[in-house]
């Protein structure tokens, strides 16, 4: 296997080709272990000692990165990972939901939650009918700047958190969730609804799905650590983590265009109808884009 990688290439090796030679790197680091104890080893541990340097420089050494690497990356393999921990992106999803939904239902039942929650600040603003994101126009660039930081900041911490059993990740879903549900519900008391969402449809859109998909990727690092199956919880997070992070690097670009949306546009003075239009476009390129890792025909290969 490693004489055909070093003619051609690790992509030379299919999916369970390259599991196998993960899976004899590890066998032949305990039998390299077990041989050396043998003084009348002595050319056996020579050779799996050379044949384990060969599998580690092919397995783990880094190679060049051109654009091109790049691109074929967001543009092919990123869809079909997507697909692939799909169940993990839904399950934030759902975690973000019931967040939004008890956030909802807990103001609207009792409006002066959404006082102490939000503080009385922000509160008189949307009970004055104003909103909060004026200022953002005036420093539109700075603003882009700092809504990208923040968002970026927001999606990454959601997924390192998996790393403590996947608590910081609940957490962070069902916060947001929460906030969200607040927001919501505080400017539907207050006839805002059409000024909030209004703002939230153009950059939403990409930044939701960007925090689901985070969360997702944090989901999939708890459960490499929890449910290691028949792997070592060590190799078990290796693998957990280096899907999750091939996940959480996808959203990259969707909090970049999300961020320039959020500073340009959301809360310009453009028509209301043209912010929720383009908002629809933003939604259906992504989901056009994240469809590509499906299947066309029922018993297509992914």
């Amino acid at each position: 296997m490693l004489s055909q990688v070093q003619r051609e290439g690790l992509k030379s090796l299919n999916r369970t080709e390259l599991r196998d030679l993960g899976l004899l790197y590890r066998q032949i680091s305990t039998d390299l272990s077990t041989v050396r104890s043998d003084p009348a080893s002595t050319q056996q541990a020579r050779y799996l000692n050379q044949l384990l340097g060969r599998a580690h420089n092919s397995i783990y050494i880094g190679r060049k990165r051109s654009i091109n690497t790049v691109l074929e990356f967001y543009w092919r393999a990123y869809p079909r990972i997507f697909r692939r921990l799909l169940p993990y992106t839904l399950t934030a999803t759902a975690l973000f939901a019931v967040g939004a939904i008890g956030g909802a239902f807990v103001t609207l039942s009792h409006p002066e939650f959404m006082r102490s929650f939000l503080g009385p600040n922000m509160v008189d603003t949307i009970e004055r009918h104003e909103m909060w994101t004026h200022s953002i126009l005036s420093i539109k660039p700075q603003a882009s700047s700092r809504i990208m930081t923040n968002n970026m900041s927001v999606a990454f911490t959601t997924f390192a958190a998996g790393i403590t059993a996947g608590i910081g990740t609940i957490y962070m879903l069902f916060f947001n969730g929460l906030m969200l549900g607040v927001i919501g519900s505080a400017c539907w008391l207050s006839d805002m609804s059409l000024q909030l969402w209004s703002f939230v449809a153009p950059h939403g859109v990409l930044e939701l799905p960007a925090i689901f998909i985070a969360g997702g990727a944090g989901l999939r690092l708890a459960q490499a650590l929890l449910f290691p199956g028949l792997l070592s919880r060590r190799d078990s997070l290796a693998a957990g983590g280096s899907e999750s992070v091939q996940l959480l690097v996808g959203v990259i670009p969707m909090l970049f265009v999300a961020g320039l949306i959020e500073a340009f546009i959301s809360p310009s003075s453009l028509p209301v109808s043209l912010k929720f239009f383009l908002g629809a476009i933003s939604l259906l390129s992504l989901l056009s884009y994240l469809a590509r890792g499906f299947p066309v025909t029922p018993g297509s290969a992914p």
